[in-house]
């Protein structure tokens, strides 16, 4: 599958859950994230997600794709966030 996972996260957590995500993704820009994934490491980026988050103060949106072929991106401007750029 192919996600989208933006957020709006409190300062003091987004640090956290950006680095977090560097590890997992392709970072796009400042709040956003994506990648193909596995079903289960899906679950393993959402559980950790969730751990991370207070959920009355932070939001995180994810967008679940069959695959890369079905959206197309298009970017104005400077092109960010190549799939080499992930932090192993």
């Amino acid at each position: 599958m192919y996600v989208i996972i933006a957020y709006d996260i409190s300062v003091e957590r987004v640090n956290k859950v950006k680095g977090y995500l560097r590890t997992q993704l392709t970072w796009v820009q400042n709040s956003l994230f994506e990648g193909e994934i596995t079903e289960s490491r899906y679950l393993r980026i959402a559980g950790k997600l969730a751990e991370l988050i207070e959920p009355g103060a932070d939001t995180i949106t994810i967008y679940k794709f069959p695959n890369k072929s079905v959206i197309e991106r298009i970017d104005l401007g400077i092109t960010k966030g190549h799939p080499d750029d992930i932090i192993l």
